[in-house]
């Protein structure tokens, strides 16, 4: 998405009103570090040691559309235990989300519980009851969604099949989608599509696709088979597919299938990345742009979702950093800020990876440097640069220092495959960025001793440790420079 249609965008969505219906859940994620196995039974212990606990399904569809600038109505059901109260409290703290719940005394509040060391989930345990809500609790949440989608221009549907989407709510969502002129958008686990009607657009995934219509769905001509066996079976005037890194492929009623692609982003973690590409999608639809637009806000959108920890929520900022990254060169978006370095290493640390750190000037790149930055990657997983500003060099190294700007240090750095990332500094000394990176591996050249590098002790407190690269001889800046004067006198 071209960055002049997403700023735009982002100006409709204030005020634009979006219903999110369905399965609400508590997300629940405990980590912790796992370095033995139990004397007890053959798994892993796992020492916790924090916890984070957050709405998720339709909470987290509407916690996404908040966060875009949209206003929320939230309507769903909890059970009258501590996570339905749970629920309560989390709804009321977040901004932007009005809390419509439902409250059936008889049944438990769908809670989910994820145990992860490493980066990798390793167990996952579920309270839920899927059976279908009836009587008095049916006929509550019926009322209750006419009144929160009064003027909404989407209506969002969830249904996880724990028992709330049943056909009496399906039939109130699409009346109250035609009297507030929204549409109506579906996001099911359901085996079949058939029951929801005549919707404005059904969203599943490829594997859901497939399963919903026994047909394969792992190439385009695949998806457009399929896509046309739905529209038979189903009512729907448009569905839309996701179909991870192949992208988003839509069919709509008397159109052929059109494919849109999606620009490669390293994955951290797809929990909820369903649920935002439904909220980015509903707020788009309900601020009345291109269907075209709105599949490109909602692809942007999951792609910065799935470099996040959890159920995230997305902010408008970073989806402009990241169609300004989608539109500039690799080793551009190499460069960052000592903020970005921080969201950087908790993404890498979170995946197990060993960070290491380094700076210098690095004024005129030469194979000394080449060779010291291969070995210091060699000894992390992702290496990070710290690199002094041009006042910091003149600081340094004298009158005529820097020869580069900084720009040109920086992208010529950042070109290098061994360097994951380059942060400059104005400082003597990188010492803030190594507290804000607690990198495991500090690395200076041998010209040092250990006791001689700047943050070493720091490094040390935590745990990690300093390594000294070889320096190769008869290579460095300052001969550089001194070699080229000497052929510009002869």
């Amino acid at each position: 998405m071209d960055l002049s249609a997403l700023q735009h965008l982002l100006g409709l969505a204030p005020g634009r009103r979006v219903a999110c219906v369905g399965d609400l859940m508590v997300d629940r994620y405990v980590y912790g570090d796992v370095t033995r196995v139990s004397p007890e039974a053959p798994v892993p212990v796992l020492k916790r040691t924090r916890e984070l606990v957050m709405l998720g399904a339709s909470g987290n569809v509407a916690r996404n559309v908040a966060a875009l600038g949209g206003e929320v109505s939230l309507v769903g059901l909890v059970g009258g235990d501590a996570e339905g109260r749970e629920a309560l409290r989390l709804v009321g703290e977040e901004a932007g989300v009005e809390g419509y719940l439902v409250t059936d005394a008889d049944r438990p509040t769908t809670l989910k519980t994820r145990f992860v060391s490493g980066g990798q989930q390793l167990l996952r345990v579920d309270l839920e009851t899927a059976r279908p809500v009836t009587g008095d609790v049916e006929q509550r949440l019926i009322r209750t969604i006419r009144d929160a989608a009064k003027g909404a221009g989407a209506i969002l549907l969830s249904d996880y099949g724990k028992g709330v989407v049943t056909e009496a709510v399906i039939a109130v969502c699409r009346e109250a989608a035609a009297a507030s002129g929204g549409k109506l958008v579906v996001d099911s686990k359901a085996r079949s599509f058939a029951r929801y009607g005549p919707v404005d657009l059904i969203k599943p995934n490829a594997a859901e696709l497939a399963n919903a219509t026994d047909l394969p769905t792992e190439t385009d001509a695949q998806i457009e088979r399929a896509l046309v066996r739905a529209l038979e079976l189903w009512e729907a005037r448009a569905i839309l597919v996701t179909r991870a890194s192949k992208g988003i492929s839509l069919a709509v009623r008397g159109e052929a299938v059109r494919h849109f692609p999606t620009a490669a982003r390293e994955v951290f973690d797809a929990s909820g990345a369903g649920d935002t590409t439904l909220a980015a999608l509903g707020l788009a639809l309900a601020a009345e742009v291109s269907i075209e637009d709105a599949i490109a806000f909602a692809q942007l959108a999951s792609g910065v979702a799935v470099s996040k920890i959890g159920t995230a929520t997305v902010s408008p900022d970073e989806l402009v950093e990241a169609a300004i990254s989608a539109h500039i060169a690799p080793a551009e978006a190499k460069v960052a800020t000592a903020q970005r370095m921080v969201e950087e290493v908790a993404r890498w640390r979170a995946k197990g990876l060993r960070i290491g750190f380094t700076n210098g000037c690095f004024d005129i790149l030469h194979k000394g440097h080449v060779a010291y930055l291969a070995q210091a990657r060699a000894w992390c997983d992702r290496l990070i640069v710290g690199l002094n500003s041009d006042e910091s060099v003149h600081a340094l190294k004298g009158e005529g220092r820097p020869v580069n700007d900084l720009e040109s240090r920086a992208l010529v750095l950042a070109g290098l495959g061994g360097v994951d990332l380059v942060v400059p500094f104005e400082e003597a000394t990188p010492v803030k960025l190594i507290e804000a990176a607690r990198p495991d591996v500090l690395i200076k050249g041998a010209d040092y001793t250990e006791d001689q590098v700047v943050g070493g002790d720091l490094v040390r407190s935590w745990g990690g440790e300093v390594k000294l690269a070889p320096i190769v001889e008869g290579y460095s800046t300052t001969a550089a420079i001194a070699r080229m004067g000497r052929k510009a006198a002869e």
